[in-house]
């Protein structure tokens, strides 16, 4: 008895496992790329804290008679 031969996949199949393939590792890019910009949200915002202790500081010396 030959053996029926297996069913092909279909294109709408073929093509999801194309986006699997393909946007599984964007998704994974998008997720790093969302965590570095959280890093440096955090680092800018360290930043501007810190110089406006600077300022404040400087302003607080100044002399005031100017």
């Amino acid at each position: 008895m030959p053996s029926l031969p297996q069913a092909l996949p279909s294109v709408a199949e073929a093509l999801r496992a194309v986006e699997a393939l393909l946007l599984g590792g964007g998704q994974r890019t998008a997720r790093r790329n969302a965590w570095a910009s959280v890093l440096e949200d955090r680092r800018r915002a360290r930043a501007r804290v810190e110089a406006q202790h600077v300022l404040e500081a400087a302003a607080s010396r100044a002399p005031s008679d100017t």
